[in-house]
């Protein structure tokens, strides 16, 4: 049955007709983790197809084939083929093709579409861009368009919503985030992605005594709360799990060779209440509509993409829930932020000096229960702990220097922070004092020009 579209869907629907009258062809959508992107796609498909357009949908999954036919079928759309391997439900006939991007590639084949709609659109695939050449319309999905050099793909960017904006108007799960204990990370080696060198890593996070603190903190706050927690690797995530089981815990494990009909078989099980945890490695980050009450992040990372995925698949609302618990044992948050500060408003075109350097004030963590809390917040909200205040005036040889733990910001990143928030109260029809009140709470100055 179909279903009725969201205010801000209807808004991104709006936008996505004025993209394509402007000529564009190939476009981004950007919408949070939890948002309804399938929804909205479905409602495009429907309206291609009865325009007699063909259309193919991109998954770089196997798993979401069957999970993407399935929300079409929900959708009302009854008919169509599937393109992976030697799928039952394969039609090459149907005007409506769901295809795995991998089983595309192995095969060289570009099938004639109209229109190619690419689920998770911010993991590159040099099939897909080898394909925007050949005539037909794009459109990407995805909660976090930031891959560097998308740009040079995609011409242009819509931003359907925000996380905090679907938080506030209830669409989405509120959170709270603890930070127990964290891995020594000073001086890791970073790879060329920019994140960190994963072996590495796992010598770090894989300590029987941060192993045993994962435990403890989870039967300490959450117990009972049905619990993603993403591990560096498979040794990481099975010390995890084991050491759950150890303590009495129902603790299942996912990871990328577990076969399609075990996990749902785990999923079946964590809905049900037979499993407490499931600890998984680089799997449960896309696609996933679990009823997800509780993250815990023992995974570091410098990704926001990976970041803001793994924080999603428990931002989804739920009878009963008010909100989210995240247990975060990277120490992620202390250097990213809440996945509501990062804000991109606009394609990495991979030009290193066309990026901005702004980044968003990290919160602190109260030394008494753990909890993250916003940096301008001096009161605890969870335990009301007040920290002393510290003379933070330090003197050396010539001027005197302030030191307040929140990031300055130079001219030139005050003033793309000033833009950006301009460029955003435009596509959002807000009042200009509202970007120039929120620019003066950022940077702590009034900006220039």
């Amino acid at each position: 049955m179909k279903s009725t579209l969201r205010d801000y869907q209807l808004e991104t629907d709006v936008s996505l007709r004025a993209a394509f009258r402007a000529g564009h062809k190939r476009i981004m959508v950007q919408s949070p983790t939890g948002s309804g992107k399938t929804k909205l796609a479905a409602h495009w498909v429907t309206n291609a197809l009865e325009k007699g357009k063909r259309i193919a949908f991109l998954v770089p999954y196997i798993s979401l084939i069957d999970q993407t036919c399935q929300s079409f079928l929900d959708e009302g759309i009854k008919s169509f083929g599937v393109i992976q391997a030697d799928h039952p439900w394969t039609d090459y006939s149907a005007p409506l093709q769901v295809c795995s991007i991998d089983t595309l590639a192995k095969q060289k084949i570009f099938p004639s579409m109209d229109v190619v709609i690419v689920d998770e659109a911010h993991r590159n695939s040099s099939h897909v861009f080898n394909w925007m050449n050949r005539g037909a319309v794009f459109l990407g999905l995805s909660a976090t368009p930031w891959a560097k050099g998308l740009g040079k793909h995609y011409q242009h960017l819509i931003i359907s919503s925000t996380t905090q904006e679907l938080i506030d108007r209830k669409y989405l799960s509120p959170f709270r985030v603890f930070a127990p204990s964290c891995p020594d990370l000073e001086k890791l080696e970073t790879t060329s992605s920019g994140d960190y060198n994963q072996e590495k890593l796992a010598k770090r996070a894989d300590k029987p005594k941060l192993v045993a603190s994962i435990v403890d903190t989870w039967l300490g706050k959450a117990k009972g709360l049905r619990t993603i927690c993403y591990a560096v690797n498979c040794l990481h995530a099975q010390h995890i799990q084991a050491e759950f089981i150890k303590r009495g815990v129902t603790c299942a494990y996912i990871d990328a060779y577990t076969e399609l009909c075990d996990r749902d078989v785990i999923r079946e099980d964590f809905h049900s209440g037979k499993v407490d945890v499931v600890c998984n490695v680089g799997t449960l980050t896309t696609g996933v509509d679990w009823d997800v009450r509780c993250i815990i992040l023992a995974r570091p990372t410098k990704s926001e993409m990976l970041f803001t995925q793994m924080i999603g698949r428990g931002l989804r609302t739920a009878e009963g829930k008010e909100h989210c618990l995240i247990l975060d044992h990277s120490d992620t948050h202390n250097r990213l932020g809440f996945v509501t500060d990062i804000h991109h408003s606009s394609l990495d075109i991979g030009d290193e000096k066309a990026k901005s350097k702004a980044s968003a004030p990290t919160p602190k963590i109260c030394p008494q229960c753990q909890y993250v809390k916003p940096l301008k917040t001096p009161i605890c909200p969870n335990c009301e702990f007040e920290s002393e205040p510290h003379n933070t005036v330090t003197s050396s040889k010539g001027d005197l220097v302030e030191i307040t733990g929140k990031k300055t910001f130079s001219t030139q990143e005050g003033e793309e922070i000033w833009a950006m928030l301009r460029y955003h109260a435009r596509e959002k029809n807000y009042n200009l004092g509202w970007a120039y009140h929120t620019c003066i709470e950022m940077i702590g100055r009034k900006p220039r020009n």
